[in-house]
């Protein structure tokens, strides 16, 4: 009897083994976009030490210059998600293309102005060119940190440069006034001379998601919960570990250029998150009074609170 009932346990023990090694295989590629800024950082890692593969998951990550080429990417099906934020999930929700913010990231953006323009505040932006991304984070954080200076997105030149390394380009070649950037490249034009008026630091504010279609997470739940897992340990290695262990890596697979080594500075990275209300209704209030989009979306309109805690 004491046999059979070894015999019996070994069987369970093997068939549990076998059920999660099936899982675990039927798990499901994931492809996200990101951009050349901090946010993509825990993604970059994740990849890189080898996070993803010890949740079970394949990801991979397509590298985009511009968020216009990576929300192309994204509505053609290319990707199921992406480092983003709040404006891109509204635009999307509104042309009836339904995808879902799941948390927050952590980054920064700064208004910069050319070291030789003469600018030394925000007042003297006044009637100047400021290099944007239009109608997305770059644009509103733009238009964030001029009100909190005194000026109206009507007081100044806006010009419209997608790709942020040429952003960067023409601002330390003087070919504009003033560009926002993300970090790092914020960093480096800080490096060679330019200088801060304002961040998206100094305001508290913090549109930066990542989404996913709603596709996605119906057919790959548990895949993007194995990401997060994955996400949350890449986080715990930024914490611990110096930027110097890993800052070739981040040049090598972000794109990031060669300066960031002695520049970079990296944000305080928290485990995944869902983003707080506030961040959220700011944005949808932006696009509303820009009439950019016709509906007043709620909170619950577009983050799926289920997928981290």
């Amino acid at each position: 009897m004491k046999k059979v009932l070894k015999f019996l346990s070994l069987l369970i023990i093997v068939f549990s083994l076998s059920a999660c090694n099936q899982s675990k295989k039927e798990l499901k590629q994931l492809n996200i976009g990101v951009l050349p800024d901090v946010d993509s950082i825990p993604l970059i890692i994740a990849q890189q030490q080898g996070y993803f593969e010890k949740a079970g998951i394949k990801v991979n990550i397509e590298h985009f210059k511009s968020a216009k080429d990576r929300d192309s990417a994204f509505q053609a099906g290319k990707i199921d998600g992406a480092v983003s934020d709040v404006l891109a999930a509204a635009f999307a929700k509104e042309g009836g293309f339904d995808i879902r913010i799941t948390s927050m990231t952590n980054g920064s953006y700064k208004l910069l102005v050319n070291k030789n323009s003469g600018i030394k505040s925000i007042n003297d932006l006044n009637g100047k060119s400021i290099a944007i991304s239009k109608n997305t984070i770059i644009e509103y954080s733009c238009d964030m940190m001029l009100k909190e200076g005194g000026l109206s997105s009507d007081n100044v030149k806006k010009t419209v440069i997608p790709e942020i390394p040429v952003r960067l380009e023409m601002l330390q070649n003087g070919k504009i006034d003033s560009a926002v950037l993300p970090d790092p490249l914020a960093t480096v034009a800080m490096k060679n001379g330019a200088l801060l008026l304002n961040s998206t630091d100094k305001l508290n504010i913090n549109p930066g998601v990542l989404l996913f279609s709603s596709s996605a997470i119906d057919s790959k739940k548990e895949e993007i919960k194995a990401f997060y897992s994955a996400y949350n340990m890449a986080v715990e290695y930024i914490q611990k570990q110096p930027v110097s262990s890993y800052i070739d890596v981040l040049i090598k697979e972000a794109g990031f250029p060669e300066t960031v080594k002695d520049s970079i500075v990296l944000p305080k990275y928290t485990k995944a998150v869902l983003p707080k209300e506030k961040d959220v209704d700011e944005v949808i209030k932006w696009l509303k009074d820009k009439q950019l989009i016709k509906n007043e979306y709620k909170y619950s309109d577009l983050v799926d609170e289920n997928l981290v805690r």
